[in-house]
């Protein structure tokens, strides 16, 4: 009976498992897929934690916090040894924490805070990540009427990547030397709903934009096409390294992308996995610190990596980093792009 439940709750929620390995199972919970950089993180992930004789098993949430619950009960029910959760929803996801808690799982929260001490949280430095968007948009003009395009606002990168902004143009804004002409948040990061507030942030202002910050690469090619529709290029900041993106830059369309290796990040997290379910405590992970940044102030043990800008003038260390070949990088490209000559 138990079997053929585990079975039903396997084809209702869409889990998927790698060849059955010995050694520990490793659950991991995805928010959605549309973008491309997920399966970049998975693959460097799934490897880790086969490297080390566990097995992968994991859940696509599609953008349903609801979804990503159920997720989480089957990951539990088919009796996962630590828990990988890239949250939809930063508060509806507390009561998975709970449940993981309950049966003495651990938990890792995956690029996306879980601000919970029963969570470890490993990430970029996302407010480190809205720095340089707007130090290298900046750079490029320095005042101006500027747009800011924000991530969902149940993500709380949303907030850490806006932070980070501020830090930068608060005071020019302050000066009225910028001016924030529209901000927005985009529902689950969507392109397509980037666009629509582009559209509608140049609409209200007469299409005197000169400047916009985009808070990932998805909504930048959003914005980029809302730009394009009205004969515009204005300087363009955005993250995650997203081949598109790079071409942009390239390409002259974009400014920045910010790259967070996402090889790096589904290895770490891999690794780390592994360590929590064979019981090393959180404070015992190598590199790890105490973090309290959250809206909460909640202390938790995380490792904050760093990211790579990637400018016109940078673009060979993603090529070179075998994130993306020369042709994928350089179609298109301006002339003056040394990484493409």
């Amino acid at each position: 009976m138990r079997k053929v439940l585990l079975a039903a709750i396997i084809a209702a929620t869409g889990l998927s498992t790698a060849a059955y390995a010995e050694g520990k199972k490793i659950g991991v919970s995805w928010a959605q897929f549309q973008e491309e950089r997920w399966k970049i993180d998975e693959a460097a992930m799934k490897a880790a934690i086969e490297a080390n004789g566990d097995e992968y098993i994991s859940a696509d949430a599609q953008g349903s916090s609801e979804k990503q619950l159920n997720d989480i009960d089957a990951l539990i029910a088919q009796g996962v040894n630590a828990l990988i959760i890239n949250a939809w929803d930063k508060d509806a996801i507390l009561p998975a924490v709970d449940k993981a808690a309950a049966e003495g799982i651990p938990v890792l929260g995956y690029d996306r805070l879980i601000e919970d001490s029963r969570a470890f949280y490993l990430t970029f430095d996302n407010v480190g990540v809205g720095k340089i968007i707007a130090q290298e948009v900046m750079k490029a003009k320095p005042d101006g009427n500027y747009a800011i395009i924000k991530g969902d606002p149940g993500d709380p990168n949303a907030n850490f990547l806006r932070a980070g902004m501020e830090e930068v143009i608060g005071e020019a804004v302050k000066a009225g030397t910028i001016k924030i002409v529209g901000e927005v948040y985009t529902d689950g990061w969507k392109p397509d709903n980037a666009q629509k507030n582009m559209e509608q942030i140049l609409t209200a202002n007469n299409n005197a934009i000169d400047a916009v910050l985009a808070e990932n690469d998805g909504m930048a090619g959003g914005a980029s096409a809302a730009l394009a529709a009205q004969g515009l290029t204005v300087p363009l900041g955005g993250q995650d390294g997203d081949l598109a993106a790079i071409n942009r830059v390239a390409r002259g369309l974009q400014t920045v992308s910010v790259w967070k290796d996402s090889r790096q990040l589904g290895d770490a997290a891999g690794k780390i996995a592994g360590q929590l379910a064979d019981g090393v405590a959180m404070d015992k992970i190598e590199g790890a610190a105490k973090f309290s940044g959250g809206e909460k102030g909640v202390e938790m043990n995380a490792i904050l990596m760093t990211p790579t800008a990637i400018t016109k003038e940078t673009i060979n260390l993603a090529i070179d980093g075998g994130h993306i070949t020369k042709e994928q990088a350089c179609e298109g490209a301006l002339a003056d792009v040394a990484a493409c000559q």
